[in-house]
């Protein structure tokens, strides 16, 4: 038989698998995060009919005379090329701009997605929408970020219960460019959190006392004693913070007050209205305390403006209101006492290889031999970042698949002109014997 017909019957199945992707490519044109795939050929075996041979001294040397014998698919990729992002105003549609995997779960098996269109189930878990899990970092008490992921789960009825004040941290610069005594008063508005769970107003004092020491008080010092002023003779001083000579703080007389009552910009350390004479009406006298914890440690005094800070911990009782995502993949939660609170951190696999990840049903990937593992951290760190409101659009492009089905149409028609033509010929061999 002629060796035409058989590499024509090759290109005719090679071809037809090109069209196979070509038509897939084309049918996937509206999915949010499909990647589309390209067929690449290669020849197949060739058969010598005569080798090489060497040029010799009266002699030039000849080639080698082969026969291909067809074609074969050298490859099927996916090309994992990043696609427009499409805005849908939806806050639980993320796309990735950049590098990057969402990872999702189906019970311990994982799998991986660029497709962003996530819904909340009955149980507030975050889910695809074929109900994988969607993964992300946890956090800690603290409201840190910690090393393990997991399902993603938002109780919109959740309550924030109130937290009474027991850390103020003071930061930034005290101008060593200050006068001393009461005209370098600087200060500070704040708001705590008693012990019944409600915001109090109050302000912190700085004034200068030497070229390397300030002192931090609950009242007015330019009013009181301590700096020759008139009115209360009662200071309540909270600190004497002392910095070496390039500004950096050494040491601080009190590091922790025991707080009965925040009012009126004082604070009660007896039971008993510490300033006098006692406005009218006098406060209530409270007869339980708390130990408040006082940071002065990133305090400097340098040159320039004053631009300290004072930050108390604490909030009132709060509900969810709502909830966001960050451009890192943080999952904020918006309370009605005005907190915003992490949840959790999205995670985001990248791939060594991603041509190698395997497609699976529902716009999911999974690892292959060939992929490399999962390296699993957050968006922006050495992967694209998150965005909002948006979803990626499919990475095909219909003109180019139009052309790639019009180029492998005729290429599909040669073939079969190749094999017609090679049974022309068996018939003319046929019929030599008439």
């Amino acid at each position: 038989m002629l060796r035409s017909m058989y590499s024509g019957i090759s290109g005719l199945k090679n071809m037809q698998t090109k069209l196979d992707v070509i038509g897939n490519n084309i049918a996937n044109v509206n999915t949010y995060g499909f990647k589309k795939s390209r067929v690449t050929f290669s020849d197949t075996m060739n058969q010598t009919i005569a080798g090489a041979s060497a040029a010799t001294e009266n002699r030039g040397g000849t080639n080698a005379k082969q026969i291909g014998l067809g074609s074969a698919i050298a490859s099927i990729d996916t090309l994992h090329t990043q696609s427009s992002l499409q805005n849908t105003s939806r806050d639980q549609d993320l796309a990735i701009s950049g590098d990057g995997y969402f990872l999702v779960k189906n019970g311990e098996a994982e799998f991986y997605t660029r497709a962003g269109n996530f819904y909340l189930d009955d149980n507030g878990t975050l889910v695809t929408s074929d109900g994988l899990k969607v993964q992300a970092f946890k956090v800690d008490a603290d409201g840190d970020v910690t090393n393990n992921y997991g399902d993603v789960s938002v109780n919109v009825n959740a309550l924030m219960p109130a937290v009474a004040t027991d850390k103020i941290t003071f930061k930034d610069n005290l101008s060593a460019d200050s006068t001393l005594g009461a005209a370098s008063v600087f200060t500070q508005q704040i708001k705590v959190t008693n012990d019944q769970g409600e915001y109090e107003n109050l302000t912190v004092y700085f004034m200068k006392k030497s070229e390397t020491q300030w002192s931090a008080y609950l009242n007015d010092p330019s009013k009181s004693a301590d700096a020759g002023g008139t009115g209360a003779t009662t200071n309540y001083k909270i600190a004497d913070i002392t910095f070496d000579a390039n500004g950096k703080f050494t040491s601080a007389t009190s590091t922790s007050l025991n707080a009965y009552r925040w009012s009126d910009g004082a604070v009660s350390t007896t039971g008993t209205y510490p300033i006098t004479p006692v406005p009218t009406p006098a406060p209530t006298t409270i007869s339980t305390s708390r130990a408040i914890n006082l940071d002065f440690t990133n305090l400097t005094q340098k040159a320039g403006v004053t631009t300290a800070l004072v930050n108390p911990n604490g909030s009132t009782q709060g509900k969810l209101e709502s909830f966001n995502f960050g451009s890192s993949g943080e999952i904020n939660g918006v309370y009605s006492n005005g907190l915003v609170v992490t949840l959790g951190q999205l995670a985001i696999a990248k791939f060594s290889n991603p041509s190698g990840l395997l497609k699976t049903a529902g716009n999911t990937f999974q690892e292959s031999i060939n992929s490399g593992t999962a390296d699993i951290s957050i968006a922006g760190d050495g992967r694209g970042t998150i965005r909002s409101g948006s979803l990626e659009m499919s990475n095909v492009d219909l003109s180019e698949e139009f052309t790639e089905m019009i180029v492998t149409q005729r290429a599909f028609q040669s073939n079969t002109k190749v094999i017609t033509t090679s049974d022309e010929i068996l018939q003319e061999l046929v019929n030599l014997k008439r």
